[in-house]
């Protein structure tokens, strides 16, 4: 499948990844709508596209990712917007990239450096894994602006760390560093910023060698499983199992097992 550049966000199909890369250094790589529109349409087609094995969101310059460029959203029209134009374009735009990121069943890997804020931080959120250099700084800025936080940030915080230290970050706009994040259970790991690119080759290659069907559906019930009472979670289990027995890579895994080698999982 074709995933086009857009002013702001390269696309970079090579192999089994796919590489989205926030290009907007001037502005901190703050997200507009043309982004937030291509980083939707490409991972709902990378997650139908068989040769996509892991994502990989990452961005050029300093800073990972400001958050939602309010400057540039709102200044489409001269008029002042009617009452609820918040209410009515968030679900196609931030609240459909964010289940989106959850939902897919490739996994995605965010790689921060520098500031993640707002979007930015809950991009880092909503991915599989995160991995970031130890000097970043995760900020929710919204008590700072006056106004309340969105993009699944109440959600997805009090699950990664719970109540109190949500309102840390929510509630008393505390900025924490990539080592905290990490301390904290919000990342997968902080690095020196030179080694962040080695550490995060390494993860990726592991996902694009994994056993794509079972890490796919794997992702499906940690997802699902948090709405669900333990039958209905069994339910799905027995159903993924019945999925993933019947892959190819299942067949590998079995045979390499039987032949005391390292199974070589081709994502089929």
């Amino acid at each position: 499948m074709p995933y086009q550049d857009v002013p702001g966000l390269r696309a970079d199909h090579r192999g089994p990844v796919l590489e989205l890369t926030l290009d907007r250094a001037q502005r901190r790589n703050a997200v507009d709508d043309v982004i937030l529109d291509a980083m939707i349409a490409h991972l709902a087609a990378a997650g139908i596209d068989e040769s996509v094995r892991v994502i990989r969101i990452q961005a050029d310059g300093p800073d990972f990712c400001a958050g939602s460029d309010l400057v540039a959203n709102n200044a489409k029209s001269a008029r002042k917007p009617r009452v609820g134009s918040t209410q009515r374009r968030l679900p196609n735009k931030a609240n459909r990239l964010i289940p989106l990121m959850l939902e897919t069943q490739v996994p995605i890997i965010a790689v921060v450096r520098g500031w993640a804020a707002g979007l930015g931080f809950h991009i880092a959120l909503a991915a599989d894994f995160c991995v970031t250099a130890d000097d970043a700084r995760f900020w929710e800025p919204f008590m700072a602006r006056g106004f309340t936080p969105d993009s699944g940030a109440a959600w997805l915080l009090p699950r990664l760390i719970g109540m109190v230290r949500t309102r840390q970050l929510l509630m008393l706009g505390e900025e924490i560093s990539g080592s905290t994040a990490a301390q904290w259970g919000i990342v997968h790991s902080a690095h020196p910023p030179a080694e962040l690119d080695t550490a995060a080759a390494q993860l990726e290659g592991t996902l694009a060698k994994a056993p794509t069907v079972a890490l796919g559906l794997t992702k499906w019930l940690l997802q699902s499983g948090n709405g669900l009472d333990l039958d209905r979670h069994l339910h799905n289990e027995a159903m993924a199992l019945e999925l993933s027995s019947r892959s190819e890579d299942f067949k590998e895994g079995l045979a390499a097992f039987r032949e005391k080698r390292d199974a070589e999982f081709q994502g089929r």
